[in-house]
Parts: C-alpha cells; structure tokens; sequence
C-alpha cells in the first residue's frame, strides 16, 4: 500500500489512544467504498467551482470520524485546502460564526502543510500574483513593483468575490505584503493571527492595516469567503471544511441548540455561493431524526431529510448513509492491521494472534458493549493494539489467555451504552422544535 514507516508508526500510536489516525487511512478502509466514491464525486463538483454540503449520517462507532478523515486524505490528494473541526461545547458554539471562523481557520492544512497553513497558502498567493505580473511585462527590480503586486492582490479579492470581502480583509492582506517586504515578520504574523480570528492582537499591528477591533459574528462568514476565494489563488483546487461530532450540540442548552441549527441552516444555504467549498457535516441519527436536533427547525430538516426505502438509500442525498460493523467488517480491519504492524516476527505474531482469536476478541468487545457490534470499533482497535504490543514485546505473551475486555478511557457516550442508556437524557421541552431565525451578533 505503500505506507512509509513514519504513517505505519501513526497509525498504531494513535489507535493506542484510541482515536483516529490522520494519514494512512487506506490501509484498513474496509467497507466504505461506495460512500468514498460519493466524496470523490462532492469533491469534482466543488472543483468545478461549485458550492455544495454534505451530511455523514451514522450511529456511534459507525466510523463517521475515519470516513471524514479519509475525505481530508482524498482532498489532499486531490489538491484541497482543508479545515477539520471537532465540535465542542467547551470552546465550539457552533452558532457564533467567529467561533466557526477562527476553528476554521486556524485548522486550515494543506498536503504541504498539516495545520496552520493559512500563511504559507498567502504566500503562495503572493508569488502567483509576482509571476503573473512579471509574465505581463512588469519590472520585478522596479520601484513601483511592490505597489502594483499590492494593488493586484486587492483586485484579485474583489473580482472573486463579487466585492462580498470586507474592506478590512482587503487591507490587512495588502498590509501583510508590504510589512514582509519591509522585513517586519512580527507586525505580518501578527496580522495574520488577526485574519485567522484571533481577539488577541496588539492595537499597534492593527493600526497598521487600518482596522479594528476582531472579526464579528455577523462578518465571519464574509471573511470565509475571502479565504475560499484565496486558496484557489494560490493554486488549490478548493478547501474542504469538516464539522466534526455534530451531535455534540444535542448536549447543549435548548437555546444554544436552536441557534445552532439555525447556524447550520444559514451555512447550507448560502452554500452554493462559495464556489470552490465542500462542507461535511457528521451527525447521528439523533442528531437528524429528533425535534431535540435537525427535525426540531422545520426549514432545515426540509433541505437535508433522509430517505430510504426498505434498505436502500441515495448516495447523492444530502445525508450520506455510513453503515454499522459487524464481526465481518471488524475481523477484516484487525487482519489488515495485523498486516502492516511492524513486528520483530511476523510469524510469532500471525501465529499468535490469529483469525480464530481475532474472532473471540470481537465476540469479548462486543459483550462488554451490550453485543452491539456497532459501538465497539475504538475499544475493540484500542485492545487489538495492545494485543499485538504485547505479543511483539513480551515472547511468553499468551493472547489467549489475556482476552478479557475492560473498557477503558471510555467515552461519555460508551459509557451510557455500557450502562443501557440512551445517548443524552431527554428534556421536557424537546418535542417543541425551534424558530427559523437568522444567526446575527
């Protein structure tokens, strides 16, 4: 698969975490193949500059987060600009746009680089601009060069987004070109954390660009539009942004969930104006089914409804349809696994934990976990690598003998599967759904 020694180390350090690797996804997708090629088509279509959204829609341990993650990988290969944010109710409310914004951003990553790359992708910009005027005639050892690049740079922003940028967005780029041309790295850099959303900026570097106070709520999504419009400046084929645990807003106070939603509805209908953009929601069913989530906001749930007769369900919906483990699936990913894990012995390894014991493994996990195979896949790949340590590490490890399962570090939601419980406690106002009203502050 080729699989170089440093994503093969990844790949098992993060699964001993239990979490989801970032490279090297390929070598133990199973099962996903016509899901995979429903992004392939999302991602055509965003770099014929269109503006689309798409819903993963799947129960716990369905493998939404390895299969968003896998979009991120496809992207990249692709030539996407990407951005993948996790959801949160600590630092993440998904209603407030600059919240959105600044996740955004600062988790923008290129195949080049893996996490803030909005600098390097300017730069790139930049140097496209320098070439292009340079191929038109124009003297780089000119006095005036820089004032043409800097007054290219802000036409290029305008014409793409139709004007729809801020003036502010315009200046601050502008400034960042002439402050690097000057040498003055810390006032750029720090106008970048500006651009990237940061309410941390010092008055002086601001004043420099001629601006203000933070990116507001209500401009954040404008802002998005510039940085979209900036990546395929610089050569990218779009940006892919990944929404992550979506159904943690489900846990949320009733307003924040009505804003939320509300928020979601606002993004998926000004999609088609961001050329060049993809968003991936992923969600569970609760998330989508439920008036305490997407059914509770009639207008949303319109737009994004799922539909399924019998056991078929359209690709091309709006919600794309992961489908649970079974044993089956969850034995061909441990095999595969089992494949590539870099042993000492192979033969000891294979000899040891083999196709009968993987077998009992997954009957172990799956007991633990109310023999729903469905929500097992962390604990069970977090135990499997352990396994596999184990036999490499230690020569009189018996396997065999250490096959109970205990679950460990386990999630809020494992743990209320564990217990029976449903994932979140039911509230008495959940049938009421909410009011479809735009998200401005």
């Amino acid at each position: 698969m080729g699989l170089s020694k440093r994503d093969v180390d990844h790949i098992f350090e993060r699964l001993r975490s239990g979490l989801v690797p970032e490279r090297g996804l390929d070598a133990y997708a199973v099962g996903v193949e016509r899901q995979r090629g429903e992004i392939g088509r999302l991602l055509e279509l965003t770099k014929s500059g269109e503006g689309v959204f798409k819903f993963l829609r799947g129960g716990y341990g369905c493998g939404k987060t390895f299969m968003a993650r896998l979009a991120v990988a496809d992207a990249h290969a692709k030539n996407f600009a990407t951005s993948f944010v996790v959801v949160s109710d600590n630092d993440l409310h998904f209603h407030k746009f600059d919240e959105l914004y600044r996740k955004v951003v600062s988790e923008l990553a290129t195949s080049a680089c893996p996490r803030g790359a909005l600098g390097d992708v300017i730069d790139r910009w930049i140097a496209r601009v320098e070439e292009a005027l340079i191929k038109g005639g124009a003297d780089a050892d000119a006095p005036d060069f820089d004032e043409k690049v800097q007054a290219r740079l802000g036409e290029e922003v305008v014409s793409a987004t139709r004007g729809a940028a801020p003036e502010d967005f315009v200046r601050v780029l502008r400034t960042v070109f002439t402050l690097k041309q000057r040498g003055d790295m810390p006032s750029a850099g720090a106008l970048l954390s500006w651009l990237a959303g940061s309410d941390n900026v010092a008055a002086s570097a601001k004043k420099a660009a001629g601006i203000r106070g933070e990116i507001s709520s209500r401009d954040a999504l404008a802002y998005l539009r510039g940085i979209v419009e900036i990546v395929k400046a610089a050569g990218y084929e779009g940006l892919v942004i990944v929404i992550d645990e979506a159904e943690t807003i489900l846990r949320m106070r009733q307003d924040v969930r009505g804003k939320s939603m509300n928020g979601i509805r606002q993004i998926i209908d000004a999609a088609k104006d961001y050329h060049g953009l993809l968003w991936v929601f992923t969600g569970t069913p609760e998330l989508f089914d439920t008036k305490r989530g997407v059914a509770g906001l009639a207008p949303l749930h319109d737009r994004v409804q799922f539909i399924k007769h019998g056991e078929v369900a359209n690709l091309k919906q709006p919600q794309l349809e992961l489908r649970p483990f079974d044993a089956a699936r969850l034995k061909e990913v441990a095999i595969r696994l089992r494949e590539i894990y870099p042993t000492t012995d192979r033969a000891r390894l294979e000899a040891k934990v083999t196709s009968a014991f993987i077998d009992e493994l997954v009957a172990s996990v799956s007991a633990g976990l109310k023999a729903d195979v469905g929500v097992v896949p962390r604990q069970f790949l977090r135990t499997f690598v352990d396994l596999l340590d184990n036999v490499n590490d230690e020569p009189d490890f018996d396997p065999a003998k250490a096959l109970g399962f205990e679950l460990r570090n386990p999630t809020v939601t494992e743990e209320r599967i564990a217990k029976g419980q449903p994932p979140f406690d039911a509230e008495p106002g959940d049938e009421k759904g909410y009011t479809a009203v735009d998200v401005v502050f």
